[in-house]
């Protein structure tokens, strides 16, 4: 009976106890930290200038690589050679877009040195300089409302003269000049004052990364002085 009566005991405390519950622990709870590895680095002001200087200068870049590759394939086509003008302007913008990407890339990851950042920085302002100079000479003193509104295809592949007015300043070779082809029609005028004013808008924008990778850099300096003396 005694017997008997503690098993009975112990089956009813067995009863009575809380069974284990299982948890599922993974990885992915901590959203936290997460967040923090796809976000810019926090250098206030500075830091946001930056991203919005690389983003028009992404923009306006891209824009630039459209109109010249257009240009260039017309005039391919109509079996001439493109003016030296539009292949530097392309090439310069080809070469701009690829650091423009990748200097944002390490910038994000905090891999960027920004010093020397601000001289390349400066050193693609001088090539837009150039590039804007070269384009600006033959558009400055350009009127596109004055020229023929007709297709510029057809001005390069029909021989001169030809039944469509085209201003006799227009000298058609084997290797088009720039103000034979600004001239050609009014709409390739009109889209390479467009190309001009990109690459005076990148001007400015190179100017102000340049100088607002000089004051990321100090601020970066300042910030890891204070580290190493705390």
């Amino acid at each position: 009976m005694v017997r008997a009566r503690s098993d009975a005991i112990g089956i009813l405390k067995t009863v009575k106890k809380e069974r284990p519950s299982l948890d599922l622990v993974t990885d992915f709870e901590d959203t936290d930290a997460i967040k923090m590895r796809f976000q810019p680095p926090h250098l206030g002001a500075l830091g946001l200038t930056f991203t919005v200087m690389r983003a028009g200068q992404f923009a306006s870049l891209i824009a630039v690589i459209g109109l010249c590759a257009n240009f260039i394939s017309v005039i391919s086509h109509a079996e001439h050679s493109p003016p030296g003008e539009l292949i530097a302007a392309l090439t310069v913008s080809v070469i701009a877009v690829l650091y423009v990407v990748i200097s944002y890339i390490l910038y994000y990851d905090n891999m960027l040195p920004m010093l020397l950042t601000s001289g390349i920085d400066g050193l693609f302002l001088i090539a837009c300089i150039v590039v804007a100079a070269l384009l600006g000479k033959p558009l400055s003193s350009l009127s596109c409302a004055s020229l023929p509104d007709t297709d510029s295809v057809l001005n390069l592949v029909l021989p001169l003269p030809s039944p469509i007015p085209v201003l006799p300043t227009v000298v058609i070779t084997k290797t088009i000049s720039l103000p034979s082809f600004v001239r050609l029609a009014r709409a390739t005028c009109y889209e390479m004052k467009a190309v001009w004013g990109l690459s005076i808008t990148l001007c400015v924008l190179f100017a102000f990364s340049s100088m607002v990778g000089a004051g990321l850099w100090q601020r970066v300096r300042r910030e890891s002085k204070k580290d190493i003396e705390g």
